[in-house]
């Protein structure tokens, strides 16, 4: 995934700016609360800031890639799913997948 840094170009923040939710449409909450599909609850999708600053986007979905590779889960597999979703909405993905 993208390496964390605190400033972003202005090539990143635009990808960030037009960042969708990491919600990859699963939603089947089976793992303490938790989407099979992204890891998240309902409260953490709901508070993705979808009208937010790039910075936040950004630090929102480095923060579900932390929580999957935490819980044990290769976030690749994730990755690969909301880059077909970036796809589908026509915007460029800001992550890049490490295999």
């Amino acid at each position: 995934m993208n390496a964390k840094s605190t400033e972003l170009s202005s090539e990143e923040t635009d990808l960030w700016a037009r960042a969708p939710s990491p919600c990859i449409d699963v939603c089947k909450y089976k793992r303490r609360g938790r989407c099979i599909g992204c890891s998240m609850t309902k409260l953490e999708k709901q508070a993705f800031p979808e009208n937010g600053g790039p910075q936040q986007k950004k630090a929102f979905i480095e923060t579900l890639i932390a929580n999957l590779e935490e819980i044990g889960r290769n976030p690749a597999f994730w990755a690969y799913t909301y880059r077909h979703k970036c796809e589908r909405e026509g915007v460029p993905c800001p992550i890049t997948i490490e295999k």
